[in-house]
C-alpha cells in the first residue's frame, strides 16, 4: 500500500471510529418501531393524523419534484403555499411523515406510499443528472447563480425565490428519514447524491458568501449534513455542516449575548439543533454552548406554560409580553417541535430531567393540542389573547409549515417515552405504551392513565433475568418531593440521581411489576416578564377555561395565504375578568377525578366563577389560559392602562380592510412583495424595510371601500425624500423633518380616486437615496 493511500485509510478509520464513539456514548431513543402506544390521547392523535396523511394525494404532492425535473406528469400541484413559492416544502414533511408513521404503526398502506414517493422522487433526481432534487420554481436557476458566486439574499428571499434553502431542507430531512427511520435505502443514495450536489455547488464559495447565502432561511441544513457525516463515516459532510452554520447566531450565543429579540423565531431554532448535533460529533466547545445557552434563554425567558414561544412569528422582548396577550397570532407550532427537537438532542448528549420536563409540558399541551382531536387539522399559531381561539387546516387546502411539522408530531409520540445509555434504560414519558428492547432482549409495557390518574405501571415480560438499570424521571412537578416507588409491592427508597432520575439496579425477570406514584398539585404560573399575568399548572398539565364559541371565523382555514390566523371578534382584554391577589395564592379546587376544577366568585374581583379544564382539550371554541391577579388597589389603573392601549387597537382593525407589516415574512409574502433591492431591520422588536431603489406591496381591497392608506414610520432617521406611487402612479412625495426624528410617525393619505380591487402601494427612491424606515402599512376604510 503507497503512503498516501494509507494515510487516507488511517483518516477514514480515525473518522468512522470517532462517529461511533459518538454514538454509543451518548443516550439513544428507541426506534420508533420498538416502541408502541397503548389506548392514550396520543394514540387517538396517532390514528387521526394517519387518516389525514392517507387522505392527502401523494401524486399532487410529487407534482413539484417531478415538473422541475422535466418528467411528464398527470397530476397538479396542491395551492396555498404549494404553489407560491414554497412548492414541494410540503413534500419532504410528508416522506419523514411517513417514515416515522410506518415504523410507529406497521401500516402496510404507509409503506406502499413511502416506497412510491421515493422510487418516484429516484426518477425525477435521475432525470436532472447532477443528484439535485427539488420543487423550487425554476430552482436550477438560481442555483446556477449561486454557483457562480451571484449572491443576493433577504432573511426570506434568496436570490428572489421565496427561501429555497429551507424548501429543499425539507427534501434532506424527508431522505434521511426515509432511511433511517423506515430502512429505504434508496432513500440513502438519494441523500448521498443530493449533498454531493450541495458540496459541489458551493465549494467555490468563500466564507463570506457562505455567510452571506446564510443571512437567508435555511432550516436544519447544517443538522443533515451532520448526521450524514455520522451515517457514511465521511468527514467532508462535518466541515459542509459547520459551513453551514450561521455565525451571526452562532458566535453570540457561544458568547452567553442575547441578540434574539425581535428575530424570526423559526429561522433560528433549526440552526440551533445543528449547533447540537454537530457538538455531539466534535471536541469544539462553542457548539454545545451555544446551543444550551439558547435553550435556557428561550424556555426560561421567552416562553408561555403551554410550551410555545413567538409572537407574528418573531421572538418579543424578555421583559415585555404585553404583545404575546394581545396578538391573535400567538406561539407557532413550528417554533415548539423544534425546541422539543433540540431538547432530544442536548438530552441525548447530557441527560438532565429539566430537558424532559420541559418536553412532557411542550408535548401534553401545546402539540397534543394543535391537532383537532376528531376531524384532523393542525394549527398554526395557538394565541394566548384572552377569549381568542385557534384556526385548523383542511388536508386539500392548507400547506404552511406548521402542517408539515404537524404531519410528523403526531407520528412519533413514541420518541422519547424511553432512552437507552449502556446498561441503562431511562423512562422518560408516563404514556401507556409497550417498549421491545430489542438488543437486551427486554419486554416492559407501561400502564397508566396519566395525568388523569397520578400512577404508572411497569411490567416486565421477557425469558430470563436480564440484569440492568432502570431510571425513571422523577418530574420536577411531583407534590411535595414526595414520589413514591414500589417493586413488586414492596416500597424502595427513592434516591434521586444528579440526573433527575430514580435508578434501580437489579436483575429483571418476567412478571417483576414497578408502581410508581406521582402526586401532582396545583399552582400558579406567571409570565417571564414579571407581569400580573398567570395560568394554572396541574402537574404538567396546563388548565384553560373554555369561554363561548360566538364569531369562530374560519375555524377550518380556506385556502388563502393567511387562512391560518384566526381573524374573527377578538374581545377586548380590558374586560377579562381579575383574580384577587391575596395573602395566600390563587389556586382552582379540584372539582372531580376527570380533571376539572373551579375558581370560584370569592377569587375574582368582579364575584364571576369558572371551570378549567385540560387545555389540550379545548377545540371549537374560544379559550382563556392567562388571567391578571392582582390587589384591589391596583385593578382600576391595570384596567385603564389595558383599555386604552387595546380599543385604539380594536378600533384600528375595525377600520383595517388589509394591512402588510414591512420586515415580516407571512405578511409579505401574502402582499406579492417585489422589490429592486431592499433593507430590513428591526428596532427594539419593530421592523422596519427602507430602500435605495424601490420596493412595493399588493393590498386587497374587495369592495373597494379603501379611502386611507396609514403608513407607520419608525423614528427618522434620514430625512431623504422619497415617492409613494399608487397604481404606478404618484401619490405623494414624502419629506420628513427634523422635528419628527425622535418619534414614531403614522401618517394617512387619500387614496379615494383609486377605486380599485387591488391596490399597489410602491416606495420609490429618489436619486438613489435611502428612504425612511417603513413599519407598518394599513388600507382602511371610513368611521
Amino acid at each position: 500500500m503507497n503512503r498516501t493511500l494509507k494515510s487516507i485509510c488511517v483518516v477514514l478509520i480515525f473518522c468512522i471510529n470517532t462517529f461511533s464513539y459518538a454514538q454509543s456514548s451518548r443516550v439513544q431513543y428507541f426506534p420508533l418501531d420498538q416502541v408502541k402506544l397503548l389506548d392514550s390521547p396520543f394514540k387517538q392523535a396517532q390514528e387521526v393524523d394517519k387518516k389525514y396523511i392517507l387522505e392527502m394525494d401523494v401524486d399532487r404532492l410529487l407534482a413539484p419534484y417531478m415538473k422541475d425535473a422535466g418528467v411528464e406528469w398527470h397530476a397538479e400541484n396542491y395551492g396555498n403555499w404549494e404553489n407560491t413559492g414554497l412548492d414541494g416544502h410540503i413534500g419532504g414533511h410528508y416522506l419523514s411523515a411517513l417514515a416515522m408513521m410506518y415504523a410507529s404503526t406497521a401500516d402496510s398502506e404507509i409503506k406502499s406510499r413511502l416506497d412510491y414517493m421515493v422510487g418516484h422522487l429516484k426518477l425525477a433526481q435521475d432525470k436532472n443528472g447532477n443528484g439535485y432534487l427539488g420543487g423550487v420554481p425554476n430552482g436550477q436557476k438560481i442555483w446556477e447563480e449561486i454557483r457562480e458566486g451571484k449572491i443576493k439574499a433577504g432573511g426570506f428571499s434568496l436570490n428572489d425565490r421565496w427561501v429555497p434553502l429551507y424548501n429543499i431542507h425539507k427534501i434532506y430531512a424527508g431522505l434521511r428519514d426515509a432511511y433511517l427511520i423506515a430502512g429505504n435505502e434508496d432513500a440513502k443514495a438519494m441523500l448521498v447524491e443530493l449533498s454531493d450536489w450541495f458540496d459541489d455547488l458551493t465549494k467555490e464559495l468563500t466564507d463570506e458568501q457562505f455567510q452571506e447565502m446564510l443571512i437567508s432561511e435555511h432550516g436544519g441544513m447544517n443538522e443533515v449534513f451532520a448526521d450524514l457525516a455520522e451515517i457514511t463515516g465521511d468527514q467532508k459532510y462535518l466541515v459542509l455542516a459547520k459551513k453551514m452554520s450561521h455565525n451571526q447566531i452562532l458566535d453570540p450565543l457561544a458568547n452567553q449575548q442575547d441578540r434574539l429579540t425581535g428575530m424570526h423565531a423559526n429561522t433560528q431554532i433549526p440552526k440551533v439543533i445543528g449547533f447540537q448535533r454537530i457538538a455531539q460529533l466534535t471536541d469544539e466547545n462553542k457548539w454545545n454552548n451555544s446551543a444550551e445557552y439558547f435553550w435556557e434563554n428561550v424556555i426560561n425567558q421567552r416562553s408561555v406554560s403551554i410550551g410555545g414561544n413567538s409572537v407574528r412569528e418573531h421572538f418579543h422582548s424578555t421583559d415585555d409580553f404585553s404583545s404575546m396577550l394581545s396578538s391573535d397570532q400567538g406561539p407557532e407550532t413550528c417554533n415548539t417541535y423544534n425546541m422539543m427537537r433540540l431538547s432530544e438532542k442536548l438530552f441525548e448528549s447530557s441527560p438532565d430531567r429539566k430537558y424532559i420536563d420541559y418536553y412532557e409540558r411542550a408535548l401534553f399541551n401545546h402539540i397534543l393540542s394543535s391537532q383537532h382531536p376528531e376531524k384532523g387539522g393542525f394549527v398554526y399559531f395557538t394565541p394566548m389573547r384572552p377569549q381568542h381561539y385557534r384556526v385548523y387546516s383542511q388536508p386539500h387546502e392548507n400547506f404552511w409549515c406548521c402542517v408539515g411539522s404537524g404531519l410528523e408530531n403526531h407520528a412519533k409520540y413514541g420518541q422519547v417515552i424511553y432512552a437507552q445509555q449502556g446498561d441503562d434504560l431511562y423512562v422518560n414519558l408516563f404514556i401507556a405504551s409497550e417498549l421491545t428492547w430489542k438488543e437486551k432482549g427486554v419486554k416492559l409495557r407501561q400502564e397508566t392513565s396519566f395525568p388523569y390518574s397520578e400512577t404508572t405501571t411497569l411490567r416486565f415480560n421477557h425469558k430470563g433475568q436480564k440484569k440492568f438499570n432502570l431510571k425513571i424521571r422523577y418530574p420536577d412537578w411531583v407534590k411535595g418531593g414526595t414520589m413514591k416507588v414500589e417493586v413488586n409491592g414492596k416500597e424502595i427508597p427513592v434516591i434521586l440521581s444528579k440526573d433527575g432520575y430514580v435508578l434501580i439496579n437489579r436483575k429483571w425477570k418476567s412478571k417483576d411489576r414497578v408502581r410508581v406514584t406521582l402526586p401532582m398539585s396545583t399552582k400558579v404560573e406567571y409570565l417571564a416578564d414579571g407581569s400580573p399575568w398567570a395560568s394554572f399548572v396541574h402537574g404538567p398539565i396546563v388548565l384553560a377555561a373554555e369561554s363561548g364559541k360566538e364569531d369562530l371565523k374560519g375555524l377550518f382555514a380556506d385556502d388563502s395565504r393567511m387562512g391560518h390566523v384566526a381573524t374573527g371578534k377578538m374581545y377586548p382584554i380590558f374586560q377579562t375578568a381579575v383574580l384577587k391577589k391575596t395573602g395566600d395564592q390563587v389556586l382552582p379546587a379540584k372539582q372531580s377525578d376527570d380533571f376539572k376544577f373551579y375558581l370560584a366568585e370569592n377569587t375574582f374581583h368582579n364575584g364571576e366563577s369558572t371551570s378549567l379544564i385540560p387545555f389540550y382539550k379545548i377545540h371549537d371554541s374560544r379559550y382563556q389560559v392567562y388571567w391578571p391577579i392582582l390587589g384591589e388597589d391596583e385593578v382600576e389603573g391595570f384596567k385603564k392602562e389595558l383599555q386604552s392601549k387595546d380599543e385604539l387597537m380594536l378600533k384600528l382593525e375595525s377600520l383595517t380592510i388589509d394591512k402588510v407589516a414591512p420586515g415580516e415574512q407571512q405578511p409579505e409574502s401574502e402582499h406579492n412583495f417585489k422589490a429592486i433591492s431592499s433593507l430590513t431591520g428591526q428596532e427594539n422588536g419593530l421592523f422596519w424595510r427602507s430602500t435605495v431603489t424601490a420596493f412595493q406591496y399588493d393590498l386587497k381591497n374587495p369592495k373597494s371601500e379603501g379611502k386611507t392608506l396609514r403608513i407607520s414610520y419608525l423614528p427618522n432617521k434620514n430625512r431623504n425624500p422619497f415617492n409613494i406611487l399608487i397604481n404606478g402612479e404618484l401619490l405623494v412625495k414624502e419629506h420628513f423633518g427634523s422635528e419628527e426624528s425622535m418619534k414614531i410617525v403614522d401618517r394617512d393619505y387619500d387614496i379615494s380616486a383609486f377605486n380599485t380591487g387591488e391596490i399597489e402601494v410602491k416606495f420609490e427612491s429618489i436619486e438613489g437615496l435611502e428612504t425612511e424606515r417603513i413599519h407598518y402599512v394599513r388600507l382602511l376604510k371610513n368611521n
